[in-house]
């Protein structure tokens, strides 16, 4: 399950290959897709709080059922 936020992330580092793909500039290529690894860096790190996130829900969820 992907967080709204992990989405954007995504979109905005496909978004950014997309046009460092359609730069005719080797500098405006290389913004680009350093632009695009900072958003899969971000993607990354909400992907991994997302999986926190359920992990922690289900081991509470465990925890209360024992109850």
């Amino acid at each position: 399950m992907s967080s709204h936020q992990t989405d954007f992330y995504q979109s905005q580092a496909d978004d950014a290959r997309a046009k460092s793909d359609a730069a005719s500039l080797q500098n405006v290529k290389d913004s680009q897709l350093r632009a695009a690894e900072a958003w899969e860096a971000l993607a990354a790190r909400s992907r991994k709080s997302d999986r926190l996130r359920v992990d922690e829900a289900l081991r509470k969820a465990e925890v209360l059922a024992d109850i």
